[in-house]
């Protein structure tokens, strides 16, 4: 009697922690879900619909955004200057090139040859020992395939190095700086480093003129086949979308972050009725599937709609653009007021966007440190001041770190200069130093 009562009491404890691990595996999925964007949404419940005889699952198909807004001005890249709407790869564009404008030579096939070794970005990534060796072409032919390769488009491809690729790109500009070439090839490190007066003296010439060539090979890419064979053109979707009606402010959700997802009644009453023991367990299961993800879905789609209202409510002034600046505000303050865990609100704010007017942003992108802890001003907020700041400044002249701290303590944000120096770095602007540019009298 005792040895049942035994057996009794450690069966029970098993299936506790049978049910505890299905209840884990299921928080599991519902946490997954609201990680998931609205694409990896749409993709996942399709999947499901695939896999689930009983459910189905319609998505309302919305246009898709393709910019994504930032919440200040960011500076230009090289990267801007590329354009990126090809899907042919590099490659092929070269291997097409070669093809129309080389006639069948021995030559033509060493150029076929090192297009095996440009890299994505255009590089061409062989030496000239390892051309040798791997062809046993002389080095007068070498140079010559090499020599084909960067005449061909885009500019710049074929080069070895940063400073080849530009000179190459500036070689085919009809349009650069008379002086250009000349100063990438002998004095690149020179332009680099800004001693400028060092070119200045070198070529007789201005510093507006040194300044000149330096404006223009920013222009430059450093990355002449980046934009090709691109298929991911970064596209997004919006979860959320802002809109004034009337004046009057509204947020929703976007039709496509709301997928319905439907069950067979029907279908599943059929299956049930069948005397089969296993098939009757399988459709319970895949019932026991569809609960589980209307249940998840709709939490989903609950908890980002609360986290944007709270968004909203704390940066109104950006949405309704009165102001630029963003107020201070962290995942544990939106956590405390929605009851919700910290991780949960970083979820529902990681990769889910809010369509608004004037652009598209990152949930996420609305949070922002104060800063300091008796500060009402937001980092973001201060390093805007900060750019608007240099903006003004006299370019011949530009500002210390230490005086912009005086100016930013004038208009009520107290900050230090170490952390001007460090919201000015993370903005990407140089030093004053650096920032000077000569001006022609």
């Amino acid at each position: 009697m005792v040895m049942k009562q035994g057996f009794t009491q450690n069966q029970t404890q098993q299936q506790k922690q049978v049910q505890r691990l299905a209840m884990t595996q299921t928080l599991q999925q519902s946490i997954q879900m609201l990680q998931y964007n609205a694409e990896e949404l749409q993709n996942f419940l399709k999947q499901k619909e695939m896999d689930n005889p009983l459910i189905t699952v319609e998505v309302a198909e919305e246009r898709p955004l393709s910019k994504v807004s930032k919440n200040s001005d960011t500076h230009e890249t090289f990267m801007n200057q590329i354009a990126s709407d090809t899907e042919q790869s590099l490659f092929d564009y070269l291997l097409d090139q070669v093809h129309l404008t080389m006639r069948d030579t021995p030559l033509r096939k060493l150029v076929l040859f090192l297009l095996d070794y440009v890299d994505q970005n255009g590089y061409l990534r062989i030496t000239k020992d390892e051309i040798k060796q791997k062809t046993q072409a002389d080095d007068i032919a070498i140079m010559d395939a090499i020599t084909l390769l960067q005449q061909l488009d885009p500019p710049g491809v074929g080069a070895r190095t940063l400073q080849e690729s530009l000179m190459l790109q500036t070689e085919n500009d009809e349009g650069s700086p008379e002086i250009a070439y000349m100063v990438l090839e002998e004095s690149f490190d020179d332009l680099v480093d800004r001693n400028w007066e060092k070119i200045a003296q070198r070529y007789d010439i201005t510093l507006a003129e040194v300044q000149e060539v330096f404006d223009y090979v920013r222009t430059l890419t450093p990355n002449p086949g980046a934009g090709f064979g691109k298929q991911d053109r970064g596209y997004i979707t919006p979860d959320l979308i802002f809109k004034l009606e009337n004046g009057e402010p509204r947020l929703i959700q976007s039709k496509a972050s709301r997928p319905r997802v439907s069950f067979s009644q029907e279908y599943f009453e059929q299956l049930r009725k069948k005397a089969d023991d296993e098939v009757s367990s399988y459709v319970n299961e895949k019932k026991r599937e569809y609960d589980w993800i209307a249940k998840s879905l709709t939490q989903r789609q609950d908890t980002i709609l609360r986290v944007g209202k709270i968004i909203f409510e704390r940066q109104q002034d950006f949405f309704l653009q009165k102001s630029k600046e963003l107020s201070p505000l962290m995942l544990r303050d939106v956590a405390n007021k929605l009851h919700l865990h910290e991780s949960t609100v970083s979820r529902a704010v990681n990769g889910k966007y809010i369509a608004t007017p004037f652009g598209t942003f990152e949930l996420r992108s609305f949070f922002s440190n104060a800063v300091n802890q008796t500060s009402d001003v937001s980092a973001d907020a201060a390093k805007l001041k900060i750019k608007e700041i240099i903006d003004q400044e006299d370019k011949e002249k530009p500002i210390s770190d230490a005086k912009i701290e005086k100016q930013l303590k004038a208009q009520g944000v107290t900050i230090s200069r170490r952390t001007v120096a460090k919201y000015r770095e993370a903005l990407g602007i140089p030093s004053s130093s650096k920032r000077k540019r000569y001006l022609e009298k």
